[in-house]
């Protein structure tokens, strides 16, 4: 098939995906609660992709399509038994979490930029936190408007400090945030997202239990599966990494990841994290010439994974911490995620290289798997399945060749963004000396 039909035929796809509803199935025995996902209208016919849990704790996802004029609490709680059987038992295996202790005074940091509407929504599930002892601190990143600043005083007031940063990028602002906080954990999420009440206490009290834990990383689901473009990515995992609690120790490399620690995007994501407040300011915090906001565009929160586990401190993924994230809408914004993630990836690799060039060895002998990988992951994905997203290792749509097109150009541009990036801050850096005589 020519390229021009191909393409013809991957945007009818595209076009063609439906709406998907969002709900929590919540099961304890004999008894089910469904309720709509945060911010989505009460469950009606069609399909519905499920967080469930037992308990108030996530055990699994799943699509299910509910006809018109049924129960859809009654159709969905069936699915559920049937296909989540398993981790159901294990859950009711395991009883409750076993006591961690009080989790750490924690400072939560959320960069952002022009974006106050958003902002707001996840501030306020952020104050909604059952977190015993927590501050909140917004980094308003090179911002042209004074509207972050005059929401926070007006809305927000004692409760939320507001720090200006005028450098773009999301590693500054991240930087910044880490100068500011007070915590002994420090924690990171998005504007764009919102999180469960539980997700601040079930991040960091691993951190009370574990004094060699340096990072600990969450789960992420999709707020809305309106679009195609938001279908599309959850379809393909979007930002989820399984509903198995993992421990990673450099001192014990894990036998299933031959790439380790290399791999960082396996641990979690930027909008899910926390660290040892000292053990991530002793590495230097993140790379500033990473991450959003610079010509490198990403890689900054897998840079601070990779720094914190070279210097031997432990990584924890607890997916009963979790985050509802509002996934980017349009075809125009899945092409700039995707070039985006590629150049991340290979500009956190530079970075970490450059900044810690004792892992040259280590990384050259992973070379030629990691070649291998990289193809792996820029791969034109096709369909398992049909529909739309529900279990995340199931693909339900076939992964547009251009997608990975410019994700692979995205990984060949990454080592010169960083580059780029490295000589605009010292550029910003020498006019700001200039600026001061």
């Amino acid at each position: 098939m020519a390229r021009s039909s191909r393409a013809r035929e991957e945007i009818r796809r595209f076009l063609d995906i439906g709406a998907v509803q969002i709900a929590e199935l919540d099961l304890d025995g004999d008894e089910a609660v469904l309720s709509p996902g945060p911010g989505s209208p009460p469950v009606t016919h069609g399909e519905v992709f499920v967080l469930v849990r037992r308990g108030g704790r996530p055990v699994g996802t799943l699509l299910g399509r509910v006809p018109e004029g049924a129960d859809a609490q009654v159709v969905l709680a069936e699915r559920a038994r049937a296909e989540c059987a398993p981790l159901l038992s294990a859950c009711a295996e395991a009883g409750e979490p076993s006591e961690l202790g009080e989790p750490p005074y924690t400072s939560v940091v959320v960069a952002t930029r022009e974006r106050a509407g958003q902002l707001a929504r996840a501030l306020d599930s952020l104050l909604a936190q059952d977190h015993p002892r927590f501050e909140i601190v917004v980094v308003d990143n090179a911002p042209v408007t004074d509207e972050t600043r005059e929401l926070v005083e007006r809305k927000y007031a004692e409760r939320v400090r507001y720090v200006c940063e005028r450098v773009p990028g999301l590693a500054v602002a991240h930087n910044t945030g880490l100068a500011a906080v007070r915590g002994e954990v420090v924690a990171f999420t998005d504007d764009d997202v919102v999180a469960d009440p539980r997700w601040l206490t079930e991040l960091t009290a691993p951190f009370a239990a574990d004094a060699g834990l340096g990072c600990a990383t969450g789960l992420i689901l999709p707020a809305r599966l309106t679009t195609p473009a938001q279908v599309l990515l959850e379809s393909h995992g979007g930002f989820a990494k399984g509903f198995t609690p993992r421990t990673y120790d450099p001192a014990r490399p894990p036998g299933d990841e031959p790439l380790f620690p290399f791999t960082a995007g396996r641990f979690g994501s930027g909008a899910n994290m926390a660290f040892r407040t000292a053990v991530l300011r002793s590495v230097g915090g993140f790379d500033p010439a990473t991450g959003a906001g610079t010509a490198a565009r990403g890689g900054d929160d897998l840079y601070g994974f990779v720094r914190v586990l070279a210097q031997g401190h432990r990584l924890r993924y607890t997916p009963s911490a979790l985050v509802w994230h509002h996934h980017r809408e349009t075809w125009r914004d899945l092409e700039t995620q995707a070039y985006g993630y590629g150049a991340g990836l290979t500009a956190y690799l530079t970075a970490v290289l450059v900044n810690r060039p004792v892992l040259l060895p280590a990384f050259l002998a992973r070379l030629p798997r990691g070649l291998a990988h990289a193809r792996t992951l820029t791969a034109v994905r096709e369909t398992e399945g049909g529909g739309a997203p529900g279990d995340h290792d199931v693909r339900t749509h076939p992964w547009p060749r251009r997608l990975s097109r410019l994700q692979r150009r995205g990984m060949l541009y990454g080592p010169v963004g960083y580059v780029r990036a490295r000589r605009a801050l010292r550029a910003t850096a020498g006019a700001t000396v200039r600026g001061a005589r």
